[in-house]
């Protein structure tokens, strides 16, 4: 058969890094802080609630389309009970939509809001599913760079550049905050500057906000708060970052009832429906108390600081994170400079598996020398990846 199997807009993308970087682990016997899933289960009565759920035959068959009632209740009652000061609110029975995970609800949500040839501005290095979902919904994807500062140890978006990547082609924003893999916390100014820009040029974005509560400096400021954004803004969460139950596999987007009804148009076509009886759990995981949230940050900003020190103490430059999973790192004071070749090496030399960032850049120049790490993990286990990276 001379035409290929695969969409040649999808080939590009391939085999992830992430499967060879987990593979290796597996062959080496390394650490793995590749990819972003923690190496702990959450709490022990979200998990009873699923079971619960499973022998009381509930979410066994096909649940709704939109998502159970409950869970979508609770969705509404967590932003009201997080961001109802900023006047932030969502009707559970046409402005919530249940998906399978947050990356099914970019799928449908690029699927839903672009035809083809529209243009996508994406902030780079972006979640690799980005580019990904961009090109199945035939859309152009348009990268604008967070830069690095190592003055500051962080990252930062150039709002004139972002200005300026618009055109009479573009149809959306999509928007990560806290951003994955810099760990950049968008402030409420590059907020607010973001918000005048999509109402100016009539656009809409899609904002996804997996790691709201993973802020550990700085605040989460949900972009459907700011004047003029509620109408043009669909809101990603998700409870696999949140409870560290990333395999449940459970979204979902909040935005008004037009836009929900397109996205809901596409995702009946993805998975239909996904996760019944974990959706019973993760309602009753919304409720938990505050103590919850702010021990999840807080025994994450430990762990990242564990991290953050110990790469550095290594001879890494470091990009302390205000927020997420992942520490980005500079390879050059270690005297190398293409981050593809190092984390191949790694395993072997050192014990330890990371990511290079140049695979979530379209200008993987500017990703080349830059290695994501995640702290996700067990304290023990970061403390030994740490000793194993003093090899280097």
């Amino acid at each position: 058969m001379d035409r290929p199997l695969l969409n040649r807009r999808l080939a590009e993308f391939g085999t992830t890094i992430f499967a060879e970087m987990s593979a290796l682990a597996v062959r080496t016997g390394a650490i793995n802080l590749g990819q972003g899933f923690p190496d702990t289960d959450g709490p022990e009565e979200v998990r009873e609630a699923a079971v619960r759920a499973l022998r009381d035959g509930r979410g066994n068959q096909y649940p709704p389309g939109p998502g159970i009632p409950e869970l979508r209740t609770a969705v509404a009652a967590h932003q009201e009970r997080f961001y109802g000061h900023l006047g932030l609110s969502c009707d559970p029975d046409t402005e919530v939509l249940v998906t399978a995970g947050a990356t099914e609800a970019i799928a449908a949500s690029l699927l839903a809001l672009l035809e083809p040839g529209d243009e996508v501005i994406a902030l780079e290095p972006y979640y690799d599913s980005y580019a990904a979902c961009i090109a199945m919904a035939g859309g152009t994807r348009v990268p604008v760079t967070l830069r690095p500062d190592p003055e500051s140890g962080s990252y930062a978006l150039d709002l004139d550049e972002l200005r300026d990547a618009v055109t009479d082609r573009t149809r959306l924003i999509l928007l990560n905050t806290p951003h994955n893999p810099t760990g950049t916390v968008l402030t409420r100014d590059a907020l607010a500057e973001v918000a005048r820009l999509a109402c100016e040029r009539e656009l809409l974005v899609i904002t996804d906000e997996v790691y709201e509560h993973l802020v550990f400096e700085g605040e989460h400021l949900p972009l459907a708060s700011f004047p003029g954004m509620r109408e043009r803004t669909v809101t990603i969460g998700s409870a696999g970052k949140t409870f560290s139950f990333t395999g449940w596999k459970v979204g979902w987007v909040t935005a008004t009832p037009e836009l929900v009804g397109a996205v809901r148009s596409a995702k009946q076509f993805l998975t239909y429906v996904s996760a019944g009886p974990f959706q019973y759990a993760v309602a009753e995981a919304l409720a938990l108390p505050d103590s919850y949230y702010t021990g999840l940050r807080d025994d994450l900003r430990a762990k990242r600081d564990i991290l953050a020190t110990g790469l550095t103490d290594a001879g890494f430059q470091v990009f302390r994170p205000s927020g997420t999973y992942f520490i980005t790192t500079d390879i050059r004071p270690l005297g190398f400079d293409d981050g593809f070749a190092f984390c191949r090496t790694l395993p072997e030399r050192a014990g330890v598996v990371a990511i290079p960032n140049a695979v979530f850049y379209d200008h993987q120049d500017q990703g080349a020398p830059f290695v994501r790490f995640a702290f996700c993990k067990q304290e023990k286990t970061l403390l030994e990846a740490v000793t194993r990276l003093q090899r280097l």
